[in-house]
């Protein structure tokens, strides 16, 4: 017995195919990217001001935090949109 492939059979399902990963890898990219910022950018500097014994100011901080927090969120709904490209 010969098993049946899943693998697309025609060029418009190979551009399909092709289109959705592109989409998808994308989509995580920028995922990626707003993790990194409210990571690196707006979490890392609260941490290390309160190991280091910094006072950058609770009203710079949380300035900074809501700057990258929203960033973040704006990047967070660009991967979804480019998501809903999908086909």
């Amino acid at each position: 017995m010969v098993s049946e492939s899943k693998a697309p059979q025609d060029a418009g399902d190979r551009s399909k195919l092709v289109a959705n990963e592109s989409a998808k890898l994308t989509a995580t990219y920028v995922n990626g990217v707003a993790i990194a910022i409210l990571a690196v950018g707006g979490l890392a500097p609260v941490f290390s001001g309160r190991l280091a014994g910094i006072d950058f100011g609770a009203a710079l901080l949380g300035a900074n935090l809501l700057l990258c927090a929203m960033t973040s969120a704006a990047l967070h709904w660009l991967g979804r949109r480019i998501l809903r490209t999908l086909r």
